[in-house]
């Protein structure tokens, strides 16, 4: 996990230095305006389908819907940078039915107070959900709950301080986050799912928050873009430190129809995925993957 969590912190430390050189400035906005509002709307679908085919095949299609959007204020020295993700996305192989391959809702909100040119004094909110009840598969097609909408929910917020670059190239350090994770379901968290004492709620934790996003265009209609989250609690085992690394690359064919290729890595200590061996459940951390690629709509706004 650590030798996982140095690599990518390295990467991301030598793209952020790239970066400096590359990562186009954003649009000047109107001096009049203190409020930039910007976001997509991206629809994609994967589909393959064989018959006869000699070399075996298994016929599937998913589909996947996306909205990001970014409402940012400037005015004087105070900026207030907010995002809103919101995803959801559903598959079908022959003889599994329709499973849900993303489910999930950020809220991003960073209130910030020119110290220099590219220093902010800064306090950090973050808030992650999901919509619909989630569940782990076994080879039978017996489902096990494993999530549902506000289990988890993670609320962490807290003073800080950042270095901007441009709306491209951002990070921020919260040294005291706080961080709260709410578990709403009864039976996972009668099981003590995500962290919390069974029969409880939710979960306090106090430690270090860093947020990180750098996106850069790559060659002409082809972006690349990075986000990272980092999470240390002070109050217990803070050398088991929570991870959530996205990377994405967006190719625009047109003005319309994008291809699209996402990897999601997450590494949480308090996070138990049940695994199944010599017929026994057991639950344990372990490093959590995501891919999605497809093609598709993109609206720009």
């Amino acid at each position: 996990m650590k030798n996982l969590l140095l690599s990518t912190l390295f990467c991301f430390c030598i793209a952020a230095t790239y970066a400096q050189g590359t990562v186009p400035g954003t649009n000047a906005p109107d001096s009049a305006k203190s409020w930039t509002i910007h976001g997509q709307n991206t629809f994609l679908i994967n589909q393959s389908s064989f018959s006869n085919w000699a070399a075996g095949g298994v016929n599937s299609v998913a589909a996947n819907l996306t909205l990001d959007y970014d409402f940012n204020y400037k005015k004087g020295v105070w900026s207030w940078d907010n995002k809103v993700i919101a995803g959801y996305g559903i598959s079908k192989q022959n003889g599994t039915g329709w499973r849900k391959n993303d489910d999930r809702l950020i809220l991003n909100s960073l209130l910030g107070r020119q110290a220099s040119k590219y220093w902010l004094y800064t306090f950090y909110t973050n808030f992650q959900t999901q919509f619909t009840k989630g569940y782990n598969y076994d080879g039978a097609g017996n489902r096990t709950l494993i999530s549902a909408p506000f289990a988890p929910a993670t609320l962490t917020f807290g003073p800080g301080f950042a270095y901007k670059r441009s709306d491209n190239f951002r990070i921020n350090l919260s040294p005291a986050a706080a961080r709260i994770t709410i578990v709403q379901n009864d039976s996972l968290s009668s099981i003590g799912s995500f962290g919390v004492t069974p029969g409880s709620k939710s979960l306090f934790q106090f430690g270090a928050s860093l947020d990180a996003y750098y996106k850069v265009k790559l060659v002409e209609n082809i972006y690349f873009e990075n986000i990272l989250k980092l999470y240390s609690n002070y109050l217990k085992t803070p050398g088991n430190i929570y991870m959530d690394y996205t990377a994405n690359i967006f190719m625009k064919v047109n003005k319309f129809v994008t291809v699209n290729a996402g990897l999601e890595l997450i590494s949480d200590p308090y996070t138990k995925v049940p695994v199944q061996r010599n017929g026994l459940t057991e639950y344990h951390s372990l490093l959590q993957t995501k891919q999605i690629f497809g093609a598709g709509l993109t609206y720009k706004f």
